[in-house]
């Protein structure tokens, strides 16, 4: 486990974009696991202005998205398939046929979870996997339980990440109940994962998750089992490392 803490925002975002274009630059042909939510965008920008430099192409690359909304059409602007093209794919060269998000509006959603596990299985495995992290500890969508899904699952959203993410809606009614999300199982074989946190809210679940007891309650600290884990974090969310060394 390698532990980065930043003292801002732009050198936080220059690293984990820098992690993003060396491992492009060396594999043209690399499969990216990609996360929304507001932790990513500063990333995601700088690989947007990596690309019109001209010193990073995703023509070969591959996508796979962690998660998305069930029920919330494509184009709704709360999806993560909307989110996706105002953030990155709009912005770059990766190829429409090469970006995989799970569909929340498939009539059938456990065959939808299928579907992309299959398509998963297809590409052998994500070579960097991005990661947020939820304020109960959850990574994708997967929420704390007594046990954890490996592959696709449809999961029912927490009430407490319901509001967490009502700030991107016009009220919290309006946060889908439910969402598709890939596996711990699936996001464990990724070869490097990018664990990227913010703020001092996510300041003692982060180092709860990454040095306390591995247990399902908290999905994130499975983390710890990884060979090949690196974690970016802002100041804030760095300090309770800092304070108890």
């Amino acid at each position: 486990m390698n532990i980065l803490t930043f003292r801002t925002n732009q050198e936080l975002n220059a690293a984990g974009a820098g992690i993003i274009t060396g491992l492009i630059q060396t594999n043209p042909r690399a499969v990216l696991g990609l996360a929304t939510g507001s932790t990513p965008i500063g990333i995601y920008e700088e690989l947007v202005q990596s690309f019109k430099k001209g010193l990073v192409s995703f023509r070969l690359a591959t996508s796979f998205n962690l998660d998305e909304y069930a029920g919330l059409p494509l184009d709704h602007p709360e999806s993560y398939h909307t989110y996706m093209e105002q953030h990155l794919f709009r912005h770059i060269d990766l190829p429409a046929s090469q970006r995989h998000i799970p569909n929340g509006m498939a009539a059938d959603l456990e065959a939808e979870c299928r579907r992309y596990d299959l398509l998963l299985e297809q590409a052998k495995q994500i070579d960097l996997q991005i990661l947020g992290l939820g304020h109960n500890g959850h990574i994708g969508f997967n929420e704390p339980d007594q046990s954890l899904n490996s592959g696709t699952h449809v999961v029912k959203l927490r009430e407490s990440t319901r509001q967490a993410n009502a700030r991107f809606f016009d009220s919290v009614e309006q946060v889908p109940t439910h969402a598709l999300t890939m596996g711990v199982g699936m996001i464990l074989k990724a070869k490097t994962i990018l664990l990227v946190v913010r703020g001092k809210d996510k300041a003692e679940i982060v180092h709860e998750a990454l040095t306390g007891p591995i247990r399902t309650e908290i999905p994130a600290s499975l983390l710890q089992t990884h060979p090949n884990l690196v974690v970016l974090l802002d100041a804030e969310a760095g300090r309770c490392f800092h304070d108890k060394q």
